[in-house]
């Protein structure tokens, strides 16, 4: 009697789940001190700006279905990439001058902490997402925080400083990334392979921001220290830090992914310290505390459903429902997050609440 071969079990060992998304935060921790190490005349803005070009054009090519997305897309897609596109660029435009003026942790932390309260005024505003108790309570825990490390920041001489431009880029660098986000999602729900819409997105970007790198005197980059560091945010914190988010999330429950991603900000904060040698107040350290506290309430399991939006609202009380996705789109399995599963190249929503690689990360189901 012959018998049919059992094919083995899919190994799901950490590998294939935690530790790519671990491995994602941790080069995302690292771009402000990588930033760190350009020349001397290096402008902040070009060093982002070059590494996102050549990054982002590394997601488009190896991204899958972006051709059928370019041609096949209808005027509000292409008005609505375009527009993700310029929130993409807007960000390392914003970041990386934050980070030379208000430092690599305390840029990297307002960024973070800021994200998913700009990202909760988005789709509440475009989509009629109401954000909960948690999301006032993280809007809340930003405003303390960012108000708490700008009365405490402290240069590295022990000089007390409020480097109040460099809080502002830092939060409008967290406002770029919110609208990213949205404008990705919403893509990705219209069933657009998510590989796709992030690969255009961030090629755009990079596209958008390729000008900046040419006018700001690019000569740094002819040097070996400046190519090093323009490669180096390009490969391993655009390139391979997203990849390596999307292949995790396929294993990863979105508890576990948020939870790992919190690991970006502490290592910024920790490389800020011991790396670039950057000195906080007490008051600068409760400020960063504190917003690492909004971040951690915000990404924690609710356990309950989304919070009722305008449209669902309409559909409870007797009108249609919308049709159910078509077999095939690009739709998170249970257990991931629901607004950017990034196969190839996308930090998910639950990422945004974590930061920006471009930094991450909000998964609309966060903002209860």
């Amino acid at each position: 009697m012959s018998t049919t071969p059992t094919a083995p079990a899919p190994r799901r060992g950490l590998a294939r789940g935690p530790l790519p998304v671990l491995g994602a935060a941790l080069l995302w921790g690292t771009t402000g001190t990588a930033a760190s190490f350009a020349p001397a005349g290096a402008h902040p803005a070009a060093i982002g700006s070059a590494g996102l070009a050549v990054g982002g054009l590394l997601l488009l090519f190896t991204g899958r279905g972006y051709p059928a997305l370019l041609h096949g897309a209808d005027r509000r897609t292409r008005g609505a990439l375009a527009l993700g596109a310029l929130a993409v660029a807007g960000y390392p435009l914003a970041f990386y001058p934050a980070v030379a003026q208000a430092g690599v942790a305390v840029a990297t932390v307002i960024t973070l902490g800021s994200a998913p309260v700009f990202a909760g005024l988005l789709a509440w505003l475009s989509e009629g997402v109401r954000p909960g108790c948690r999301w006032s309570a993280a809007t809340l825990a930003a405003v303390a925080g960012c108000t708490l490390l700008v009365l405490g920041a402290e240069g590295g001489d022990g000089a007390r400083t409020v480097d109040t431009s460099g809080v502002l880029l830092a939060l409008a660098a967290g406002a770029s990334y919110a609208l990213y986000a949205v404008v990705s999602a919403a893509q990705i729900r219209r069933g657009h392979p998510s590989g796709a819409v992030m690969g255009v997105l961030f090629a755009g970007g990079g596209l958008v921001t390729a000008p900046v790198v040419l006018a700001l005197d690019p000569v740094w980059l002819a040097t070996g220290r400046g190519a090093a560091v323009a490669l180096y945010l390009a490969l391993f914190t655009v390139f391979l830090a997203y990849t390596l988010f999307g292949v995790g999330l396929r294993h990863t429950p979105a508890a576990t992914a948020t939870t790992l991603s919190l690991a970006e900000p502490a290592v910024a904060a920790l490389l800020g310290v011991s790396v670039v040698g950057e000195r906080l107040s007490p008051a600068a350290w409760t400020g960063m505390a504190v917003l690492a506290l909004g971040l951690a309430v915000l990404r924690t399991p609710s356990g309950r459903r989304p919070g009722r939006t305008r449209r669902n609202h309409r559909t409870e009380a007797g009108t249609r429902a919308p049709p159910a996705p078509r077999a095939g789109a690009d739709t998170p399995p249970p257990g991931h997050p629901p607004a950017t599963p990034p196969p190839q190249g996308a930090r998910s929503g639950s990422a945004l609440a974590a930061s920006p690689g471009i930094a991450g990360h909000p998964s609309y189901s966060q903002l209860g």
